[in-house]
């Protein structure tokens, strides 16, 4: 068989497996995906020649297992194992093991590792580099460019990260079901984590705007893990729906163009169908989840066929359930829009007004408070929270946004100036 493109494809797939897997026998990130990398290249080597193995994810455990014992052995000066040919043609073995990965231990295995890498001991970013690079296989390179740095500098981080992980002594025991559902809880934040991270990269950050791709890929694996629980349904649906707008959400200039102003037949029906089925589904489990909210509100705004046809009273219930769920200021702030729909822009001025203590620093909070004073024509104080934002933005297309409405401003203060 010559077909890389497959054999890039199979071994992507079978990888969060694999290298699941590998941690459990050694219980060392480090040995797992070191053990993971030479059945990479023994598979590259042999399955070209040999065809496809049955169980693409079986053949490479077992032949990554085989290729750590051996360097552990030869470093004993111990007897090495068998041959590359004998090694390579595994027979009924590969279907032993493929018959051992039953779904209790690859469930397990999976959220061990996810896990390690959503560890509470690591700051966020570490969090992401560490997911990105174990459990999704990016390059350093690609990590580090994402994150604006250097890639020596990427490469201590994610070291710093595995050490951290290894001095805090993660249990490699199956976890019991108050601990697994702790586990998935940290797992699900650290995915949308991820996403985050991809979706508010500006449309030039390509290497960033890949996150999402990988949050959604991530967030499938958790689904098929977890194929009942209503808020993996929520979390991958909310991804899903954010994602499907993707097309619109920036103009051929590279600047933000508002849900208001966003050309709807560009968003991907696709995208959009998979994300309300699963919320269907979760809803008839009658269990309410924050990441399900979420996904809900989003659905709203996908179902609606033009902005003026959105449910913005659905929006603000949904975020009066959300707000009761999870308190948050960033919560109340979203549902403050829809406030401003429905009881105009003065009621929700009158609701962001307490959160200015907690949310000072926060881009958004000015670029909201802007444009509603700006609604209401108190010009000189929506200009004053637009200098404020434009000096919080976190990207270039954020701080263009922000610098539009202040033009404006300034274009409207000379006109009246030349008028009087």
């Amino acid at each position: 068989m010559n077909d890389l493109a497959w054999i890039e494809g199979a071994i992507t797939a079978a990888r969060p497996q694999a290298v699941a897997a590998l941690l459990r026998y050694f219980r060392d990130l480090d040995t797992a995906e070191e053990a993971f990398q030479e059945s990479c290249l023994r598979a590259l080597k042999t399955w070209p020649t040999n065809g496809p193995p049955r169980d693409p994810a079986a053949w490479l455990i077992m032949v990554g297992r085989n290729a750590a014992l051996d360097v552990t052995r030869k470093n004993a000066r111990m007897t090495a194992l068998l041959d590359e040919e004998q090694v390579s043609d595994l027979s009924d073995r590969e279907a032993d093991m493929a018959d051992r990965l039953d779904e209790t231990h690859y469930r397990d295995d999976m959220l061990r590792l996810l896990f390690i890498c959503a560890h509470p001991d690591l700051p966020a970013t570490q969090q992401i580099a560490l997911a990105l690079r174990i459990v999704s296989g990016l390059t350093v390179k690609q990590i580090a460019r994402a994150f604006l740095v250097g890639e020596a500098a990427m490469e201590q981080r994610i070291t710093r990260a595995k050490a951290k992980v290894s001095d805090a002594g993660v249990p490699f025991e199956t976890p019991g079901a108050a601990e697994r559902a702790a586990r998935l809880a940290a797992v699900m934040a650290m995915v949308y984590l991820v996403f985050n991270e991809g979706y508010s990269a500006g449309p030039k950050d390509e290497e960033r705007g890949l996150f999402t791709d990988e949050a959604i890929r991530l967030g499938r694996l958790l689904l098929r893990m977890y194929q009942t629980e209503p808020e993996v349904m929520g979390l991958l649906a909310l991804m899903l729906l954010q994602h499907s707008r993707a097309p619109a959400r920036y103009n051929a200039a590279g600047e933000i163009v508002l849900l208001e102003d966003q050309d709807r037949a560009l968003w991907r029906p696709a995208l959009i169908q998979e994300g309300l089925a699963l919320i269907d589904k979760a809803m008839r489990h009658g269990q309410t989840g924050a990441y399900l909210v979420q996904a809900a509100i989003a659905a709203l705004h996908a179902r609606a066929a033009r902005y003026a046809d959105t449910d913005w009273s659905g929006i603000d219930a949904l975020y009066a359930t959300l707000e009761h769920l999870n308190p948050s200021p960033v919560i109340t702030l979203n549902r403050a829009v829809a406030v401003s729909k429905t009881k105009g822009p003065e009621a929700a001025l009158e609701m962001i007004a307490p959160l200015e203590s907690s949310l000072g620093g926060y881009f958004h909070f000015h670029g909201a408070r802007g444009a509603l004073l700006l609604q209401l024509g108190r010009n000189k104080a929506a200009r004053e929270a637009f200098d404020r934002a434009i000096s919080l933005a976190n990207t270039p297309a954020e701080a263009a946004h922000i610098r539009m409405h202040i033009d404006r401003l300034a274009a409207e203060a000379e006109n009246a100036r030349n008028s009087a």
